[in-house]
């Protein structure tokens, strides 16, 4: 399969110390070398080298920049195609102007992560490592980046072609078994067979899966909601864990008005914080807006902390919010122990349930520590697991995972209810195809579209 070739900005737009210019495909070389003058021609140069010279307009033969120029043949590039990048100055007037000379001499604008979609159509990577790539690109802790690189470097896409295989195996057994049937209790021994094997695939997909809650929250972030009541001390928390003052903190009630949200790296693990506007009863419109949005949040939340005021007795609003919380994954911080008790613990404790408290002081900062190893527990059992370990991460994968899983089961309830092999046969088969769509084995060209259209330009 050969294409045309593509050309891209591929550093973010903007001034800064260098920018990259990036073609792929069979006349990359012969498109730089049309705007490129050097000691020696782009095309005579040998692969793997940078070069030094500039670019030109071969129209009017005015120098544009000063450039050093990579060339990378094929098949041993990214893309396995022909690849020349050329490294400029970070002015956006000068990157767009040689953007814009490799495509008035012979080059077409990359469509989003077509770069990587070509490595992919071209055999160098499976369609799970090229997700892994984006991953990476958008990942927000050491974790999660460790994480996707395991996905890059094929970790997942060499369990998912093993068990392939291990299916390719059972199927070809029955066949044989199938075709010549020289024992009477061939099918029998077929049927023990084929349980025992898919009882082994069975096990290592629940293996995937089982890793799959854990991979998600890396990849995307747990979504924690702060609530409570107006000025207990719910912004000071994010500043805090944030280490940043993103967001007002007042004495004066109901200061928050909106969701703000931000990242935070809590032991390897992305939070993805949101402040909430004080939920209650308010007349004031801006703050009703807000207080409906607190609400919203909440349904979509994977974690709730759940602040209350040392300082403060329970009140209703306090109870109303516990019982809107309540069978959620919630921990509850106790703030402002800075100052005079006035909270019954006891009395919080039969509020809330058996859910964790953590004692907190936004002023003095104590009890942070705490909460972070309060939430790793609840979702790592305190620590993340071997970073050797594969990770199930994306959505797509969980779905296919979870549809190979029923139908390799269907497949194991038809054998054990004597259904004949030849039609056990077919979830077997089925099973297969969504394991190969993981990797991109089985799968339309209208999905690979969709999935490379995510990607940024240039990548």
């Amino acid at each position: 399969m050969e294409f045309d070739t593509i050309s891209s900005i591929s550093t973010p737009m903007g001034e800064g110390a260098i920018a990259i210019v990036r073609l792929s495909g069979p006349e990359a070389v012969t498109i730089a070398d049309r705007i490129y003058k050097g000691k020696t021609a782009l095309s005579d140069v040998q692969s793997h080298t940078i070069n030094y010279g500039h670019i030109v307009d071969p129209v009017s033969s005015d120098i544009i920049e000063e450039v050093m120029v990579a060339v990378m043949r094929a098949p041993k590039t990214f893309t396995r195609e022909d690849i020349v990048e050329i490294n400029c100055h970070g002015g956006i007037m000068t990157v767009n102007r040689i953007l814009e000379l490799t495509l008035s001499n012979g080059g077409r604008l990359a469509e989003p992560g077509e770069f990587t979609k070509r490595a992919f159509l071209n055999g160098r990577i499976d369609l799970s490592q090229a997700e892994g790539i984006m991953d990476f690109i958008r990942s927000k802790t050491d974790r999660a980046s460790k994480v996707a690189m395991n996905q890059i470097e094929g970790r997942l896409s060499t369990m998912i072609k093993g068990l392939r295989q291990s299916i390719l195996e059972i199927l070809a057994q029955v066949e044989v078994n199938i075709d010549y049937p020289e024992y009477d209790d061939v099918e029998e021994a077929t049927t023990q067979f084929l349980l025992s094997e898919a009882k082994k695939i069975d096990s290592a997909i629940d293996r995937l899966l089982a890793t799959g809650a854990q991979g998600k929250i890396l990849r995307e972030g747990l979504s924690t909601v702060i609530i409570g009541k107006p000025n207990v001390g719910k912004s000071s928390m994010l500043n805090n864990l944030i280490q940043d003052n993103k967001a007002i903190v007042t004495e004066v009630a109901g200061t928050t008005r909106d969701l703000l949200e931000e990242y935070v790296n809590v032991r390897g693990v992305p939070l993805r914080l949101v402040d909430t506007a004080g939920i209650r009863e308010t007349e004031d419109i801006v703050e009703k807006i807000g207080v409906e949005r607190s609400r919203e949040a909440l349904k979509k939340a994977d974690l709730i902390l759940y602040v209350l005021n040392y300082n403060e007795p329970l009140s209703e609003s306090d109870y109303q919010l516990a019982e809107v919380i309540n069978n959620e994954d919630v921990i509850v911080i106790i703030n402002k122990t800075d100052l005079e008790q006035q909270l019954n613990l006891e009395e919080v404790k039969q509020m809330v349930g058996n859910v964790p408290i953590v004692q907190t002081s936004m002023l003095s900062q104590s009890g942070i520590d705490a909460l972070e190893e309060e939430i790793s527990r609840m979702f790592f059992q305190g620590e993340v697991a071997a970073q050797d370990m594969t990770y199930v991460s994306n959505a797509r994968h969980i779905s296919l995972l979870k549809q190979a899983k029923q139908t390799i089961n269907d497949a194991m309830i038809a054998a054990e209810s004597g259904v004949p092999i030849d039609i056990v046969q077919i979830d077997l088969i089925r099973t297969w195809e969504l394991l190969g769509e993981v990797i991109g084995e089985e799968v339309s060209d209208s999905l690979i579209d969709q999935l490379f259209s995510q990607f940024c330009l240039g990548k």
